[in-house]
């Protein structure tokens, strides 16, 4: 038999297609444990075991299960790469904690961000729709108190609090400054963390020098590390009393965005500081700074936290009943690791908008399971809303899809495009083949399952589909607000 028939076979068997990677993994596993010489575990499962890697198993629903309401805990990451986590392929990063979360649930391989940058992505997430339906969207991302998320848009918090959710923000907001935006004034009942785009991990000092740690809409001075602060108020929110009401929190790191700090140091702290004071607006970004080996303690660190938080859950005895879901925001920066996507933030190549992303729900999806369904920011905003009891506003229609029948149900999701436009690209995918047009103003298209770096260019070879997915790209960018003049 060969490994293509041994393939099919499996899929037969599943239901699901298996994909190559899956399948190759899995077999060889198993092999080696079979034949009783010590497995060697890929660099693609790398911290998992020979024995996870071989149960990983297409994605299948379990209908039978019930379960209340779930609490959703929703952590993202800050420019964290596609494959920065060990169980997603990295070499040299290892995130037991994370790659346990996707043990335990599902582990989504083609999952997307809304946009290629934070704040629009973080809109496409707090309000189900692209970036582009709304004046603050449009910044790529926000950098100044001119616009932001507008208090009387519906979001997630505010939909759910209205059908008796407790909600939270904690970390990174970046939608809108004080005094017209903050979450407290878009839904969140509460609000711990930073308004800007990146803040000094030590001192909360953002980009123009401004202090940037509140408690609501008060200033909050605590001058530990920021991931540390992040972390110990997650842990307790999540083990807190909320009176037996069910509760969303959004738990933002700002790791491992930039500057390149971990926790410690203290010396590359006081000297970015000391730029800062002294009028240095790029001090911030740390061009000069940072390493691959910096980077990776900022993952690994990422990791332990978020193991912390995810230890302060199944203390307080509600782990069976929590829906939680990890992801980055975008796509990683200089020092990630994105094999074999090319790309990075702020493009609408892969690297830049596909991200790792994990979701578990004890009480009802099943371990071990791997989905290679395309989705992408505002199909979670609409699947959480559906599994509170929230629905959306019909003033504001969604524009992702709600994933529930397919998570709980095993309904196929009806086939639609997935859409992406920032300042000077467009990419649009349909099942999968992806649109793409760069900065050289060249129309590309790219069959996915095949050429996930983006490098056979198929655009001449299949110009019928290549001019269907361009018509439906601006189709959807016509109903969008235009970008401001000379941006």
């Amino acid at each position: 038999m060969t490994s293509r028939d041994a393939q099919t076979r499996s899929e037969k068997r599943s239901g699901t297609p298996l994909t190559r990677r899956a399948f190759t993994t899995a077999v060889g596993a198993t092999a080696v444990t079979a034949a009783g010489i010590p497995a060697v575990v890929p660099a693609s499962a790398a911290g998992t075991t020979a024995d996870d890697v071989a149960r990983e198993r297409p994605f299948r629903a379990a209908p039978g299960k019930h379960a209340r309401r779930p609490n959703i805990l929703f952590i993202l990451g800050d420019d964290l790469g596609w494959a920065d986590l060990s169980s997603y392929g990295s070499p040299h990063i290892r995130t037991p904690h994370l790659d346990r979360l996707a043990r335990q649930g599902v582990r989504f391989t083609d999952a997307y961000s809304g946009s290629a940058t934070c704040s629009p992505t973080r809109f496409s997430l707090y309000t189900g729709r692209y970036p582009g339906r709304t004046k603050g969207g449009l910044a790529e991302p926000i950098a100044d108190r001119s616009v932001g998320l507008e208090p009387t848009h519906p979001t997630l918090a505010s939909l759910l609090r209205g059908v008796g959710y407790s909600t939270a923000l904690i970390g990174k907001w970046h939608c809108g400054y004080l005094p017209d935006y903050s979450p407290t004034r878009s839904g969140y009942d509460e609000f711990f963390g930073n308004f800007g785009g990146a803040l000094e991990y030590y001192s909360k000092l953002g980009l123009a020098g401004e202090y940037d740690l509140y408690e609501g809409d008060a200033e909050y001075k605590d001058l530990r590390y920021y991931t540390r602060i992040l972390t110990e108020r997650a842990s307790e929110y999540v083990q807190r009393d909320h009176d037996g009401r069910p509760w969303l929190l959004n738990l933002n790191f700002t790791t491992p965005h930039w500057p390149w700090i971990a926790d410690g140091d203290t010396e590359a702290s006081a000297e970015v500081v000391r730029r800062i004071k002294a009028g240095d607006r790029s001090a911030l970004r740390h061009g000069d700074g940072g390493s691959v080996e910096k980077y990776t303690e900022m993952v690994e660190d990422l990791d332990r936290s978020v193991g912390e938080v995810l230890k302060a859950l199944k203390r307080s005895g509600q782990e069976e009943d929590t829906l939680v879901f990890f992801a980055s925001d975008n796509g990683g920066e200089r020092f990630s690791y994105n094999w074999p996507l090319a790309g990075n933030k702020g493009s609408l190549q892969e690297g830049g908008i596909r991200v790792p992303s994990v979701l578990r729900w004890p009480a009802r999806v099943e371990g071990h399971q791997v989905s290679d369904l395309p989705v992408f920011s505002p199909d979670w905003t609409a699947t959480l809303l559906e599994l509170g009891g929230a629905r959306p506003d019909p003033a504001h229609p969604l524009d992702g899809i709600s994933l529930a029948g397919y998570l709980l149900r095993g309904e196929t999701p009806k086939e639609r495009d997935l859409f992406w436009r920032v300042r000077g690209e467009r990419a649009l995918r349909r099942g999968d083949w992806k649109y793409y047009r760069g900065r050289s103003g060249a129309d590309q298209l790219f069959n996915l399952a095949d050429d996930r770096r983006e490098q056979a260019d198929r655009a001449k070879a299949d110009p019928e589909r290549l001019a269907a997915l361009r018509a439906s790209w601006e189709r959807t960018d016509s109903g969008l607000l235009p970008y401001p003049t000379g941006s």
